[in-house]
């Protein structure tokens, strides 16, 4: 719907272009300034996220998990979104429900973990829904970690310098 209101008021502005200005000079300028402000307003609804590389190599980004900040570094090495026993508390997730009956390897050895869906992570534009998890067990892990079930669902992510770029769709 926004995408037809915007080509109205395009063809709009460009009618009234035409008809305000006679010379093709000036028609060019008010084509140039039409086309300039929906190209920014494309730029601004873009949901893109920019993550600078930390000392240590690694990329880590403060997301929101059914509205609260955390902590979480990117791992695409990990299949699933993997969030700390702490991390899920704070988020609201109903641990009394959850079952650990998924077998993992992790940095510090093999654990088992549960397996729930997250209503909603967010990094800043990018806002995903119904998104697959994983959470540890109390002390299992200390790091939340962004993986796959949350990378899989954006239109792309690259490495450009030191700067993880991910774009969701529009």
């Amino acid at each position: 719907m926004s995408r037809v209101l915007a080509i109205i008021i395009l063809m709009a502005a460009t009618c009234g272009a035409v008809l305000a200005y006679g010379d093709p000079a000036d028609l060019e300028k008010a084509r140039h300034a039409v086309t300039h402000v929906f190209t920014a307003q494309a730029v601004l609804n873009k949901r893109i996220a920019e993550i600078p590389r930390g000392t240590g190599g690694e990329f880590a980004l403060r997301a929101r998990i059914n509205g609260v900040n955390t902590p979480m570094v990117i791992d695409t090495g990990a299949s699933w979104v993997v969030l700390t026993y702490d991390t899920a508390k704070a988020a609201g997730l109903p641990l009394e429900l959850l079952d650990y009956n998924v077998d993992i390897e992790t940095a510090n050895g093999r654990t088992r973990a549960a397996r729930l869906t997250l209503d909603r992570l967010a990094i800043g534009k990018l806002v995903e829904r119904s998104v697959p998890a994983l959470v540890l067990p109390r002390g299992q892990m200390k790091t939340n970690l962004l993986g796959m079930s949350f990378l899989d669902r954006l239109e792309s992510w690259e490495v450009r310098a030191d700067k993880l770029m991910l774009r969701g769709y529009p």
